[in-house]
């Protein structure tokens, strides 16, 4: 009985570290949540502008003839946004198993776990700037009028709220064709088609970092909710070896008197 008493108090001292671990964890991850929240925010905000000002461009007859709209290359580029560490449920695995969807794409990983998967020198999400999207997005962009790709997708993780966080691809290049613009267009000069081949790359930065920011977002709330779960799974285990330990240590009591009892009877 003293062996079982001695391994019990061990595994509750073990589990018990790893709560202490959870919890910590789980702390980081909450003091970073409300600074991620504002800088998806922000980026959803300076995406949707861009949004607007691309629509209301290639709504224009004359922007038909945009290389971003004849794609002159085949073949798909897939920027993958991963996150730099584990431990956050399963938003990793699920932006891994998203790629797989996309067949012989040409993969752009972001992120430590992303470029690790990829065996891709190490970008991080966290740390992953505007001027880094800005260069990234020149570089595709030249790619695309060069006819070195004919698709550009960009595949992040898509903030619910705290509790869902789900996986998506967004295309981004070729530009679609849009309907019929407002009565009252804004006038372009030298001409929308120029606005628009020289918007494009900012076009293309801004949605690029927007994800990021967004993906980054998700990655701390799904760590925050791993952990939390994590820790209530490590207390009820605690509370359960508890118990055991309890009873193995009142029967190691029970014996001994037994035995002194039976003793001082000879």
């Amino acid at each position: 009985m003293s062996a079982d008493v001695k391994s019990l108090r061990s595994r509750i001292r073990s589990v018990d570290s790893t709560l202490h671990l959870t919890r910590a964890m789980g702390l980081v991850a909450s003091s970073k949540m409300r600074r991620a929240n504002q800088s998806m925010q922000h980026g959803r905000q300076y995406a949707a502008a861009m949004d607007e000002v691309i629509d209301v461009l290639r709504s224009s007859p004359e922007c038909a003839r945009t290389p971003y709209m004849r794609p002159a290359g085949e073949g798909t580029r897939l920027i993958v946004i991963a996150g730099d560490r584990g431990l956050a449920g399963g938003y990793n695995a699920n932006v891994f198993k998203l790629a797989e969807t996309v067949p012989d794409a040409g993969i752009i990983a972001i992120g430590k776990r992303a470029c690790e998967r990829y065996g891709q020198s190490v970008i991080s999400s966290e740390r992953f700037s505007g001027a880094d999207a800005a260069k990234m997005a020149g570089e595709l962009c030249r790619d695309f009028l060069d006819g070195k790709y004919g698709k550009l997708g960009i595949l992040y993780t898509g903030y619910k709220n705290m509790m869902s966080q789900e996986a998506k691809i967004r295309w981004v290049l070729p530009l679609e064709t849009a309907g019929k613009g407002a009565d009252a267009a804004p006038v372009f000069e030298p001409d929308e088609e120029t606005v628009l081949n020289g918007a494009v790359p900012s076009y293309v930065a801004g949605i690029l970092f927007a994800c990021i920011r967004e993906s980054f977002a998700c990655e701390v709330a799904a760590r925050r909710m791993a952990m939390d779960s994590a820790g209530k799974n490590a207390q009820e285990m605690i509370d359960h070896l508890q118990l055991q330990y309890n009873r193995a240590r009142q029967n190691n009591i029970t014996q001994e008197i037994t035995e002194i009892v039976a003793g001082s009877g000879l």
